[in-house]
């Protein structure tokens, strides 16, 4: 019998806030999808997306504690992480690259299997597990309609979004998204990867994956300053936003100088009434994993001080994505910290 959220919260140990599991092939999705569009991918041969920000055998991609089929199967993400970490409850996101199809309609197609997928297989089967939804990111009014396909769902808690897009998502176009998040207490994801066609840096394409891999931090920032210069705060008060698997070390020098340059220049954005660092530690989360890691813990554990709050902060293992372990940083916090880190941050902010 398929198992319903977990909804108890008196005695969560540990909220993991990024975990992935992958669409093995096209053919996985199939007997999610319309006749039409299964006769479509079969007759056309159509394999799904071809870009990846996880190459198939890049150390980064499955850590070799791992099987190389690692997240593919509930069985694999139960066995791999759920039972040996003791998580209480944990958050899916899948990062089938639907925004790099052109054809919208198999774009919209994709992620409506996807989001059936993860209902059917993932979050029915396992009460501990919650999702992303998918969506056709490219064209707003296709992803509204996703989103309020699925926003009843009580397994779904956020949006997903790749971090590279093809427009910045706080950018007008895409406020009917932002909209729909809100009016349905969702939480938007935007998490690392993404294959909007674009470069993923200002000037033009990287030659190796590691200048990507590294890379991908200033697309973070962008999107970061977007949202918070373009007024989305404003228009949507109650907008909650994670930026997941980007890091963070990087987090406090961003918002020291948006503030010192919001000083400047706030004339040209009178929406934006108080500094940029209060909208960041007030809307927006990131998850613990990658974390940057120092010699020194003492280190990370200053980053946090500088952040003023490690209420910014939520655990996540990013199975299963190979990353340095975070258990140095964990043993370093207080008892309140630690618990704020593990469970009570993302208790807050998803509202579990």
């Amino acid at each position: 019998m398929a198992q319903q959220p977990n909804q108890s919260q008196n005695n969560l140990k540990m909220i993991d806030a990024d975990l992935h599991n992958i669409v093995p092939s096209i053919d996985t999705l199939l007997p999610y999808m319309a006749t039409h569009w299964r006769e479509y991918f079969t007759n056309s041969r159509f394999s799904g997306p071809v870009d990846s920000t996880y190459p198939t055998g890049a150390e980064t991609s499955v850590a070799p504690t791992y099987s190389k089929t690692a997240a593919t199967t509930l069985e694999a993400i139960q066995k791999d992480v759920l039972d040996p970490h003791k998580v209480d409850i944990g958050i899916l996101n899948c990062t089938y690259e639907v925004e790099s199809l052109h054809n919208p309609d198999i774009a919209a197609a994709c992620a409506r299997a996807v989001n059936q997928w993860q209902a059917e297989r993932w979050l029915e089967e396992d009460g501990r597990l919650r999702a992303s939804i998918v969506i056709p990111s490219k064209v707003p009014s296709l992803a509204v309609k996703e989103i309020e396909h699925w926003a009843n769902h009580p397994g779904f808690v956020q949006i997903y979004l790749p971090v590279r897009s093809q427009h910045l998502y706080g950018t007008r176009n895409f406020w009917p998204v932002l909209e729909t998040a809100v009016k349905h207490n969702l939480a938007i994801c935007i998490h690392y990867g993404g294959a909007s066609g674009y470069p993923s840096t200002p000037t033009g394409w990287p030659s190796w994956h590691i200048e990507e891999y590294v890379g991908m931090a200033q697309v973070f920032q962008s999107q970061i300053i977007n949202l918070i210069v373009e007024g989305v705060f404003a228009q949507f008060p109650d907008l909650r936003i994670v930026m997941a698997e980007g890091g963070w070390t990087w987090l406090p020098s961003l918002m020291w100088r948006l503030d010192k340059e919001w000083k400047g220049l706030r004339f040209e954005i009178p929406w934006v009434n108080t500094f940029p660092s209060d909208l960041i530690r007030k809307h927006m989360r990131f998850t613990l994993q990658p974390t940057d890691a120092p010699p020194d813990t003492t280190q990370l554990l200053q980053v946090i001080e500088q952040l003023e709050s490690d209420e910014l902060l939520m655990y996540s293992s990013d199975y299963p994505h190979w990353h340095d372990s975070t258990n140095d940083l964990l043993n370093s916090l207080s008892v309140e910290q630690k618990s704020n880190i593990l469970v009570e941050n993302a208790r807050a902010f998803y509202g579990i």
